[in-house]
């Protein structure tokens, strides 16, 4: 018999409505995988005392994240990337285009498909799972809440060794 996972989204939400989407995906076993925290307390970044330093498959996420509305109804929010996960507002945007309405799982679904592919296209490694299955969503119902949640994913570096997803 097939096991079924528990769905962790909304009942009866319609995820292609137009709106403003704060999403969290993290990396497979929470694997450090897109680069690295450092310290910038002398010399050229002291204006970020603490920034993260993408690596080359944190490169491909940034590029795969400006892609998006090339091929989505969206406009692109403030963006996250960390060693083992990967912060975002989303803005779906209905009547934008004349794309059909997308939801926000499909947009998720092609964003770390895409990820993935152009990764292990450049690791030698065919069909390994970069992403885990799932993703943390939440959907932003006011202007205070949008401040606080961009101001959180802003200052992520900064509070690295404290995340829950700290890795050494």
């Amino acid at each position: 018999m097939a096991k079924h996972r528990k769905s962790i989204r909304l009942k009866n939400y319609d995820y292609s409505q137009s709106g403003l989407y704060f999403v969290t995906i993290c990396t497979q076993n929470r694997e450090c995988i897109f680069g690295n925290i450092i310290n910038n307390n002398v010399g050229v970044g002291r204006d970020r005392p603490i920034s993260m330093i993408l690596n080359q498959y944190g490169k491909i996420i940034e590029n795969v994240w400006e892609s998006l509305p090339n091929h989505h109804s969206v406009e692109l929010d403030v963006f996250q990337i960390m060693p083992n996960h990967v912060h975002f507002i989303l803005h779906i945007v209905l009547g934008a285009s004349r794309r059909a309405p997308t939801t926000l799982g499909f947009i998720v679904g092609m964003f770390k498909t895409e990820c993935t592919k152009q990764i292990n296209k450049l690791r030698n490694t065919p069909g390994q799972k970069i992403f885990q299955r799932n993703y943390y969503e939440h959907i932003i119902q006011n202007e205070n809440e949008l401040i606080k949640i961009r101001q959180y994913i802003k200052t992520n570096p900064l509070f690295w060794n404290q995340d829950i997803n700290y890795r050494k």
